[in-house]
């Protein structure tokens, strides 16, 4: 059976490349960023990139430029809106507020074409937020007789090596026995996907790789780099350096069991935290390399969230790239919600 997609809010494109590698066509990719079209269409160039804003977007658009057809058993939607509103990380609820309802407008083209299967990966406060628009979300989706499946996972036991909690739904009017994905029996570990084993040679902070393997990482002051020097290798954090009058910040003192993964070090034998668009900064959370003293390169931010080493990420700026890998949903992820669909029975229950 042929199924196809559509990836609404596609970004760089974590989650089209993963369903074309389960085996799933992606007709386009839609996203309103100007920053996200080069990597998308460099590494995805079966599909169409789409640079539209959805709020704007004229649902007929896809029947007409990209011959989307209503009542598709085998069309694919999906809608990983972006998530600042319902995130935790997040305290300035005024800048997100457009991400807010963008589920809303993903739900017009829902409703206007159908499809046999619906996506959806987004973060777990979008479940527990009481300004969410989830139930209303679903509610339309029960109206339409689709039966839902949806969880909080945490993608460490689905071959991503993070602690990267997501929601994840999967819908199809279709399939009435479709399930999400079968979690695995181990976690995916640091240790299997980068180090020199794994092919990232050892580098320093401030290293530029000018190739398209982006082996970057930004450089550090001097002071920041004697406070990684004194932070012990694979897993040690800032409390190893508490006491020294040159090392200690002032914000720190008095707060030994606040933000202690600031300047702390990932561990070889367990996931990485999540891998956010700050991934690339040591004061942004435990971004430090097991034993080297330097932030995790863009290279090994994108092999974190399991994109191949031969995806390119088409900038040459740190934080577009760093916001690009950070933002994605992780392609093996992408690729076994695939899998579930295609290996799916389908019953058209129309």
């Amino acid at each position: 059976m042929n199924y196809r997609a559509v990836d609404f809010f596609c970004g760089c494109g974590g989650m089209t490349f993963g369903l074309q590698q389960s085996g799933i066509e992606v007709v386009a990719g839609i996203d309103f960023n100007p920053e996200c079209k080069e990597t998308y269409e460099a590494n995805n160039n079966c599909s169409k990139f789409i640079m539209a804003d959805i709020k704007k977007l004229k649902v007929e658009y896809l029947e007409k430029e990209s011959g989307i057809e209503k009542n598709d058993d085998n069309m694919i939607f999906v809608g990983c809106s972006p998530c600042q509103y319902y995130s935790i990380i997040n305290t300035n609820k005024e800048k997100s507020k457009h991400s807010k309802n963008l589920l809303i407008d993903f739900m017009k083209f829902v409703k206007y074409y159908n499809p046999g299967f619906v996506l959806v990966e987004n973060v777990p406060g979008i479940l527990s937020n009481k300004e969410s628009i989830l139930k209303k979300f679903e509610s339309a989706l029960k109206d339409m007789n689709y039966e839902i499946k949806r969880e909080i996972i945490n993608m460490s036991y689905y071959g991503v090596p993070q602690s990267r909690k997501r929601f994840s739904l999967i819908a199809s009017r279709v399939n009435k026995n479709i399930m999400l994905p079968k979690q695995d029996s181990k976690q995916a570990l640091l240790k299997d996907f980068i180090g020199k084993k794994n092919g990232f040679e050892k580098i320093k902070a401030g290293h530029k790789d000018n190739t398209s393997f982006m082996h970057t990482t930004p450089s550090l002051s001097n002071i920041n780099i004697k406070r990684l020097e004194k932070t012990p290798k694979n897993g040690g954090n800032r409390l190893a350096w508490k006491n020294d009058k040159e090392l200690q910040l002032e914000c720190f003192k008095g707060k030994d069991n606040s933000f202690k993964d600031t300047f702390g070090r990932m561990w070889w034998n367990r996931p990485a935290p999540t891998i956010t668009t700050k991934f690339f900064s040591i004061s942004n959370g435990r971004f430090v390399h097991p034993e080297e003293d330097r932030a995790i390169s863009l290279r090994e931010g994108a092999t974190l969230q399991t994109f191949p080493k031969s995806y390119i990420f088409k900038t040459t700026s740190t934080v577009i790239a760093a916001k690009l890998i950070g933002n994605a949903v992780p392609p093996e992820y992408a690729k076994r919600l695939g899998k579930v669909i295609i290996n799916s029975e389908s019953k058209n229950e129309r």
